[in-house]
């Protein structure tokens, strides 16, 4: 296997994870402009309820969670963009190519134009990675160091002005050459569609110490999305004006408010109007104002695809029998909790895909509950029942705890014994790198159309979250980034699902198919999990 998983993690950590960490920095001081309600004044204005916090908004240092990435994503928009049918739409780029999966070809969209009139160029996008790559910014969530000429930190040389791998072939093409082969859906997945490029010819005279720190990312008046941040606060809002010069169309709004909220605070604000729309992503509504939500005669309730899977990982050096880990599963009434804890909103899986994923195999039959088949497990493995297991969770998970609570009478019913400990979320992703746990659980997205990075990190042996190994998962997953054929790469995740069956390394509590909502006054807006923003210049409201 590629040595993908170490070097990938804190990408994987940033853009998977459905719970992202706090970021800090602010611009600006007024809040006035995120207030809820129609402008008196006659202009378009949208607001979206969001429970994450900012991370400030420079491309070149925030972390790839969600809110993050929509926020800089409407300013600076990345080459590619998955759409709600799971394929990669042309942003920047109006095409990416490759003959040998190890030169990919990207060709910039002849239309597209900065907000001052300058063109895009391969030049913007060669500076954008020279500067995410460099060892000053030193933002550890890219993974550039799959590319010819960047080290295996990720990094260039300080003060490097080219990328072996990395070249422009003329004003509008630009050609990626990795280090080894990987899929077409790998590369524009996890780096076409990161990769925010930045107007060189306004950025190109200060120092990467400048960048870091720059004020103009905080109001910039050179972009090439839809909008513009005006002002924020990482804890509150971020309010933008539109981008009358937007090459893909002009928006029809004149103003977005991102309204950062509490979770409780989202069906007041959707009943009252000053929420406008909630997503799936960026929006954790409590599951018991799901109905209340539902029921609201001014909003349009959608369910995302099921995407965000709640996984438990078990540390194979700590209970390395299969048997015992199986028992674990069997011992489990999965559908229970899945109808009494999220009123059904979700599904059963084993491994790593859903039904959303274009791989996924329905053929494989989820484990069923079976206590007495814990029990003969148990007692084939000579499990000690004396010992107590240490399950991990997240305390801001609050469903999960409950579904936690569950699982351990469920367990203890077979004889295992295990301790729910309920920690922050920082500091169960620094349990999770090492050994002091037996189970932990995380909200996990596996992204649908590209688990590859995923899996083969969380399956790469000793230093992963699972410490589990397997050749033949090896073997399946090397051939997913040889072939672009979806029944072929197909058959590979089902020799992974089927050996997380086997071996049961880790195991899939639920996958949640979350609550989006969208104020009836608006038109062009149905929320999804992927490509919500993509056309954004297109919604309107009627009233």
């Amino acid at each position: 296997m590629k040595r993908i998983g170490k070097n990938v993690i804190c990408l994987l950590l940033s853009f998977a994870l459905t719970f992202a960490l706090a970021g800090c920095g602010a611009s600006g001081d007024a809040e006035e402009s995120a207030q809820g309600g129609n402008s008196t004044t006659g202009e378009k204005i949208v607001n979206i309820g969001v429970t994450d916090t900012l991370g400030g908004m420079n491309p070149l240092t925030i972390d790839q969670s969600w809110i993050n990435v929509y926020a800089v994503g409407l300013e600076f928009l990345p080459l590619v963009q998955l759409d709600k049918n799971m394929n990669f739409q042309p942003m920047l780029a109006d095409s990416v190519t490759t003959q040998d999966n190890v030169n990919f070809v990207v060709h910039i969209n002849e239309k597209a134009t900065w907000s001052d009139g300058t063109p895009v160029t391969a030049a913007d996008v060669e500076y954008t990675v020279l500067k995410l790559a460099s060892p000053v910014i030193a933002n550890a969530t890219m993974m550039y160091y799959i590319f010819e000429g960047v080290g295996e930190d990720g990094f260039t040389e300080a003060g490097a002005t080219s990328i072996a791998g990395v070249k422009v072939l003329d004003e509008k093409t630009i050609q990626f050459t990795t280090k080894y082969p990987i899929s077409m859906t790998t590369f524009q997945n996890s780096y076409a569609s990161y990769l925010r490029t930045l107007p060189k010819h306004v950025l190109e005279k200060y120092s990467d110490e400048e960048l870091m720190t720059l004020d103009w990312f905080n109001h910039p008046d050179v972009v090439s999305g839809p909008f513009m941040v005006t002002e924020y606060d990482t804890n509150h809002y971020i309010s933008y004006k539109a981008n009358e010069n937007y090459w893909m169309g002009a928006p029809k709004l004149d103003k977005l408010n991102f309204k950062i909220v509490d979770g409780s605070q989202v069906y007041a604000g959707l009943k009252s109007g000053e929420i406008d729309i909630t997503h799936h992503t960026m929006t954790a509504i409590p599951m018991n104002d799901y109905e209340s939500i539902e029921a609201l005669e001014n909003v349009n309730v959608v369910y995302g695809a099921p995407v965000t899977n709640q996984s438990v990982f078990i540390q194979t050096a700590n209970v390395p029998d299969a048997k015992v880990r199986q028992a674990l599963v069997y011992a489990i009434d999965r559908e229970q909790i899945l109808n009494q804890l999220l009123m059904g909103h979700g599904e059963i899986v084993d491994g790593f895909l859903s039904s959303a994923s274009p791989y996924f195999d329905e053929s494989i039959t989820p484990l069923s509950y079976d206590p007495e088949k814990a029990k003969q497990l148990l007692q084939e493995a000579g499990w000690d029942g004396t010992k107590t297991l240490k399950f991990y969770v997240s305390a801001g998970d609050t469903a999960f705890v409950n579904a936690a609570q569950v699982m351990t009478a469920q367990w203890a019913a077979v004889g295992i014994k295990a301790e729910v400990q309920t920690v922050d979320h920082a500091t169960l992703m620094s349990i999770a790198g090492g050994t002091e746990y037996d189970l932990f659980a995380v909200q996990y997205t596996y992204a649908p159309v590209d688990p590859y990075p995923d899996v083969t990190w969380l399956l790469s042996g000793e230093g992963s979250w699972t410490g589990y190994q397997n050749d033949e998962i090896d073997a399946a997953m090397a051939v997913t980034q040889e072939t672009e054929d979806v029944e072929r790469i197909k058959a590979q995740y089902s020799v992974v699902d089927s050996k997380m069956q086997e071996d049961a390394p880790m195991f899939s509590a639920y996958v949640i198919s979350a609550q989006g909502a969208v104020n009836k006054r608006l038109t062009g807006v149905t929320p999804d999990v992927y490509g919500f923003f993509n056309d954004i210049h297109n919604w309107d409201i009627t009233d």
